[in-house]
């Protein structure tokens, strides 16, 4: 297993966007495992929203988790499919602060928003 992972956040207005399918920027974090820190972290505008994009696009952008606030459960089983784990129920917080709490074992989810 590799020591790094890549972090997928979907943002509005700089913090997790509570309805991943609508968002238009990602906060894309690498972090290291091992360290428990956040070794780089860039900002991506995912492609046009349609059924099935953005699990592949994702896939190719390295994302290994992404933390979301609300995502169906069709979304998350094309996500898996992907080889990429999903975290659901997070709070509209800043990217840092949700990877943080990630890597500190902190992170608790809430409710999924998403009933689709």
């Amino acid at each position: 297993m590799s020591t790094t992972m890549i972090i997928a956040i979907p943002l509005a207005e700089g913090r997790l966007a509570m309805h991943f399918g609508h968002c238009r920027e990602f906060a894309l974090i690498e972090v290291n495992r091992e360290t428990k820190e956040i070794v780089a972290e860039r900002r991506e505008q995912p492609p046009a929203h349609q059924p099935g994009v953005l699990p592949n696009w994702l896939k190719q952008e390295g994302a290994d988790l992404i933390l979301a606030g609300g995502m169906g459960m069709r979304a998350q089983n094309l996500f898996a499919e992907h080889g990429i784990e999903v975290m659901v129920g997070m709070p509209a917080e800043t990217p840092d602060h949700l990877v943080k709490s990630y890597l500190e074992g902190n992170l608790q989810p809430g409710d999924n928003i998403c009933d689709h």
